[in-house]
């Protein structure tokens, strides 16, 4: 080495880059990371672009400015509140309208839009703001999420996503604002209301500015239509959006998956009014007393809501016990996929369906449409549907200990969590603090988890260079 490199090289003569002069590389470093993680892990990067998203949520919660009182949120309330928002689900822990101030109801407004974009869509605009592109793994796992054609229009689906949840939600407030101002609130009022009840609805969150939610327009049909056609349309799905805003009602073009979900979203929808309406049409604690009208509205409505909505005109500890078991089951089954819904998704129902009508027929491949479903999809959905029911039974078996209540109550919430639909037996708000971190350690899995698994496993196919022996056991 000679003197001058010596010299050059020494730290006392060493001179900081321009990029580490100006820190720099705390960005760079950070962009190589998210990107390292984008292409390696993008499962992970989802999860961790929600957790993130919540923790800064909780702390925005946590801030004396953000409740009424002026006094911080304690740790578990802005926590469940924040993962509640996020998380698209609406279930409470204080009330939206007492507790929290304008600034508070502000970040449940935004924390609702950001969280109804996704999990994955969140994970790859992350990955393409920080380092400007999103890797091969990365781009199959959007791909995988937003049913794209080609790895090429990931980015402009991203786009989309956010576009169209903007122009909906938009519509949305223009048709609602009118509404409140002839109910005689303030302009300011009303257009914050329009807005609110829009997001909430098109993401399927329940959250409501009113401290007595919308009771009070149980029979106002100018303001229930919006809302359950918000809920139904963010429900359905942004792959089938994106379908219908391409092609409209022609079903020809429609791809397989916009097919299933829009059949059987209607006949959950059907059928959860037709079913509810008969098990509550007798009930004067919730519509017994109503006429016929009113009576089929709140049926539609209900079921619109059940499906995660979260929205509801009926204290739900009134309902039948038979009422509660439908509701169960309607809000397990959920939306659609990569929509503001939760569940375990309508096609994952309807490709259990098909492989139990196919194995009934003797049938060697699940067949719909002039299409044929891989067994790799079949197994997907598996899992999603065992995850699920594990899920809901360990936190049931949970809450039980914690909280004492009956089974239908804890039963009823426990997949209310999970399910991201909102509607509640106002357990949450009479659980201890451990019993919330359970509720919200579920709303979390519940939103991220079977998305992220299903994800996960359609892409991982490892090659094998040979095969066991078969041998089939006894099922049944």
């Amino acid at each position: 080495m000679t003197q001058s490199q010596s010299r050059s090289t020494s730290p006392a003569n060493w001179q900081p880059g321009l990029r580490e002069r100006d820190g720099l590389w705390i960005f760079t470093r950070l962009r190589d990371f998210i990107d390292g993680i984008a292409n390696s892990s993008p499962a992970r990067l989802a999860l961790t672009a929600f957790a993130v998203v919540i923790l800064v949520f909780t702390a925005l919660l946590s801030l004396p400015v953000a409740s009424a009182t002026g006094q911080p949120t304690p740790l578990d309330e802005a926590l469940f509140t924040a993962v509640s928002a996020v998380c698209v689900t609406g279930l409470t822990v204080v009330s939206t309208a007492v507790h929290w101030s304008f600034f508070g109801q502000l970040v449940i407004l935004v924390g609702i839009f950001v969280g109804g974009l996704g999990t994955l869509t969140l994970a790859s605009l992350l990955a393409l703001m920080v380092s400007k592109r999103l890797g091969v793994r990365g781009k199959l796992i959007a791909q995988e999420a937003m049913n794209a054609g080609r790895l090429g229009e990931v980015g402009t689906l991203l786009r989309i996503v956010i576009v169209t949840s903007v122009v909906i939600e938009s519509v949305l407030a223009l048709v609602l604002i009118p509404r409140f101002l002839v109910l005689g609130e303030s302009f300011p009022q009303a257009v914050w209301h329009g807005v609110f009840y829009s997001i909430s609805s098109f993401n399927n969150a329940g959250f409501t500015p009113h401290s007595d939610g919308i009771v009070p327009y149980e029979t106002d049909l100018w303001i229930l239509v919006p809302l359950m056609l918000g809920v139904f349309l963010g429900s359905l799905g942004f792959p089938v959006v994106m379908v219908l805003q391409q092609n409209g009602l022609r079903w020809k073009k429609w791809n397989l998956h916009t097919k299933l979900t829009i059949q059987v979203s209607f006949i959950l929808l059907a059928a959860g009014t037709v079913l509810w309406g008969f098990l509550e049409w007798d009930n004067l604690r919730t519509i017994g007393g109503m006429d016929l009208g009113d009576k089929i509205t709140h049926s539609l409505f209900a079921s619109v809501m059940l499906r995660s909505g979260g929205f509801n005109l009926v204290d739900q500890n009134y309902m039948e016990s038979s009422t509660m078991l439908l509701s169960d089951a309607l809000m397990f089954a959920g939306g659609g996929s990569a929509s503001t819904a939760g569940g375990i998704k309508v096609t994952t129902i309807a490709v259990m369906f098909l492989a139990i009508t196919a194995e009934a027929r003797g049938d060697a491949d699940v067949k719909i449409y002039g299409r044929t479903i891989p067994e790799g999809t079949m197994r997907v959905a598996i899992s999603v549907i065992v995850a699920g029911a594990t899920l809901v039974s360990v936190s049931a078996l949970l809450l039980l200990n914690i909280s004492g209540a009956s089974l239908d109550r804890v039963l009823f919430e426990t997949i209310s969590a999970f399910a991201t639909v909102g509607l509640s037996t106002n357990l949450s708000a009479e659980l201890p603090p451990s019993g919330v971190y359970v509720l919200a350690a579920l709303m979390f899995a519940g939103r991220v988890g079977t998305v992220t698994l299903a994800a996960g496993l359609a892409l991982r196919q490892r090659s094998q260079l040979y095969h066991y022996p078969e041998e089939r056991p006894i099922i049944g």
